[in-house]
């Protein structure tokens, strides 16, 4: 049962902290790309549109997928308790706090994996449709 523990600890934290890591990184380079972006440079607005809202779709999928996959971790980890508790003949209530602690770190994480990615993706989608709005006023102060 150790290794069960193990792939809960390891497995679905790893998962997490790989998915905080690629929405971390995704928004950097977004920022970074934004700060360099001139809307001109487009030949059309779906050109730019495709361009800027690279990679947010992956963001989104994390944020929202996030707390699934926490709250995986946290029925393995009851189950897990439970199981403990079913086969163990001596039950003590530190090990069945420890089974619950495991499973409850698993839910927060992928809370604190979901909240903030979910607001990064709103950040930079409000990013996108500043840029689309400059492109459409320089391309009306061109035609005019």
């Amino acid at each position: 049962m150790e290794i069960l523990s193990d792939i809960i600890d390891y497995g679905i934290m790893g998962i997490l902290a790989l998915m905080g890591f690629i929405v971390l990184w995704f928004y950097l380079e977004r920022l970074f790309y934004y700060r360099g972006i001139r809307p001109q440079d487009f030949i059309d607005k779906n050109s730019l549109e495709i361009a800027i809202t690279e990679r947010l779709t992956t963001i989104a999928t994390i944020g929202s997928n996030a707390p699934y996959i926490g709250l995986l971790g946290t029925v393995f980890g009851i189950m897990l308790t439970f199981y403990q508790l079913g086969n163990g003949n001596d039950i003590d209530t530190q090990s069945i706090m420890a089974g619950l602690a495991l499973a409850l770190k698993a839910t927060a994480m992928g809370l604190v994996i979901a909240i903030p990615s979910i607001a990064i993706y709103n950040a930079l989608v409000r990013r996108c449709e500043v840029i689309l709005s400059e492109f459409d006023t320089y391309t009306a102060s061109q035609k005019a």
